[in-house]
């Protein structure tokens, strides 16, 4: 299939804050556009605020005045649905409500006539559903953007039981067309990108409610060592408490309470208390300061001493990268056997398995044993959390912290917290995405690209999966799920299954 030609009318309908963008996304593509919204003066507002984005792009020399001009020329106010009726694709960004979309993609069918293609920007409605009355169900397609339009990446295209593969295809090619990356997926709660994301918010409140560290604290750890562009904590407060444990919630209803997507009492006690985060000024973080509270900053490690020499007992795995930067610090290190940790003076380092520090030193013998977290990239890492197992000496946080201070590297200490904070994050987003394709709603592919451009992580989880070792992967979450005992930490199949066939989801 190939995409809906330039000369094809596009229907938007909701000239809000999503509705606008998706219409300045298709005029700059080159498209006429008919924008329209039932709410008196909503068109005109749209109107202005696409005016305002494209401003900011010319004095940002992104755009010339005469570009500007054509792209506003492109779209057009329409005050009625049946204006509509030339357009060959009418997508709307109304509501949330099931019957809402309902009857007006019915109205949509009379006025525009067999050969239009309906589609809704809904994040959370079933497609099949609401296709379910129209008279051609099989024309209905999701067209997903991210907030904001015209800046977000990624669209997902999505199909309901009955949506044509070739109605899906011309989707996917147009939304292409139109400079976005595209990705196809089945209609199930969530799509790929709000039921993948579940496990950043939800590993974060478990760590907090655990007392594993406070929330700015976890947050720059996300941040710094995870390379995420913003700490869980800081988004929900930019999302909104409300909106981000209402898709939670919606996810988990939807899934019948699998406890993978269960949402957290924490969040819901500040939603009851209406802290709801940037918009109130309180939610995890203070944002308004009247009362003299200073915002509070992640808690960083003393300096410990510097070490002058280090054995690596056998392979890091992922965190190999580790020994050339020892060298260049110009400490010595020698090579040795084991099973992959380092060793400074009496005390052992091991990355993270999943396992508490305080399990893992009383199985290998070895009372001063620290723990330290999954790094996106250990050369350029500018933070890393460690923790200590409860036998050890009181000098073993700071000798573990010396050492990757000799780094240059900033070190929290966390409590004794299972799989610590980044590699238990990336190893249940990674577990998400293989069930997304192990239950048929996409490719791998998707699942990363989804990932890197509709939320901005830094690497697509089951990428990021592989580069660990799935075989490592798989540990941690066996691990979480024995010291836990919840079905929450269950490993995918179809990871069990490429760890044991020794495959993997890109090969």
């Amino acid at each position: 299939m190939a995409a809906l030609p330039s000369s094809a009318k596009i229907g938007i309908i909701g000239a809000g804050t999503m509705g606008a963008g998706i219409a300045q996304v298709a005029a700059r593509a080159g498209y006429q556009v008919l924008l329209f919204d039932a709410m008196v003066g909503a068109v005109e507002k749209g109107l202005q605020r696409i005016t305002q984005d494209l401003e900011r792009l010319v004095k940002r020399g992104k755009l010339t005045s005469p570009e500007r001009d054509v792209i506003l020329w492109r779209i057009s106010p329409v005050h009625s649905l049946e204006a509509l009726a030339p357009a060959k694709l009418v997508l709307e960004a109304i509501v949330e409500d099931l019957e809402v979309k309902r009857n007006l993609f019915a109205q949509i069918e009379t006025i525009c006539g067999d050969e239009v293609i309906p589609a809704t920007n809904t994040s959370s409605l079933s497609i099949t559903a609401i296709g379910a009355k129209l008279k051609r169900p099989q024309n209905l397609v999701g067209m997903h953007f991210f907030n904001p339009a015209p800046v977000m990446k990624l669209v997902e295209v999505v199909s309901g039981i009955d949506t044509d593969p070739g109605i899906a295809a011309t989707i996917y090619d147009t939304a292409q067309a139109w400079g976005k990356i595209a990705v196809h997926v089945k209609s199930t709660p969530g799509f790929i990108v709000n039921r993948v994301a579940r496990p950043f918010y939800a590993e974060g409140m478990r760590v907090l409610q655990e007392g594993g560290a406070d929330a700015a604290t976890l947050d720059a750890i996300l941040r710094e060592s995870g390379g995420f562009p913003m700490g869980p904590f800081e988004l929900m407060d930019l999302i909104g408490h409300d909106v981000n444990f209402a898709v939670t919630g919606s996810v988990f209803t939807a899934y019948f309470n699998d406890q993978r997507f269960q949402p957290s009492l924490l969040q819901q006690e500040l939603v009851s208390a209406g802290y709801l985060g940037r918009k109130t000024g309180r939610g995890f973080h203070f944002y308004e300061h009247e009362d003299g509270r200073s915002p509070t900053l992640p808690a960083t490690t003393e300096p410990g001493p510097r070490p002058g020499a280090v054995t690596v007992h056998g392979h890091l795995g992922v965190a190999e990268p580790l020994v050339d930067r020892l060298s260049q610090a110009g400490i010595t290190v020698t090579r040795a056997d084991g099973d992959g940790y380092l060793q400074v003076a009496g005390t052992r380092l091991y990355l993270s398995d999943g396992r508490l520090a305080t399990e893992r030193a009383a199985a290998t013998g070895c009372a001063n044993l620290a723990l330290f977290d999954l790094a996106l990239d250990y050369v350029k890492a500018g933070r890393i959390a460690l923790t200590t197992a409860d036998q050890a000496a009181p000098e073993t946080a700071a000798i573990a912290a010396g050492l990757f201070q000799a780094l240059g590297k900033t070190v929290s200490v966390i409590d004794d917290i299972p799989g610590l904070m980044v590699m238990r994050t990336v190893c249940m987003l990674a577990n998400e995405g293989a069930d997304a394709v192990n239950q048929g709603v996409c490719t791998a592919e998707a699942v990363d690209l989804g990932m890197r451009n509709g939320v901005n992580y830094p690497r697509g989880p089951l990428a990021w999966a592989e580069a660990i070792g799935l075989p490592t992967v798989l540990s941690v979450l066996d691990n979480l799920a024995r010291t836990y005992g919840e079905d929450r930490y269950r490993a995918s199949p179809l990871l069990r299954r490429k760890v044991f066939g020794g495959s993997t989801f890109h090969g």
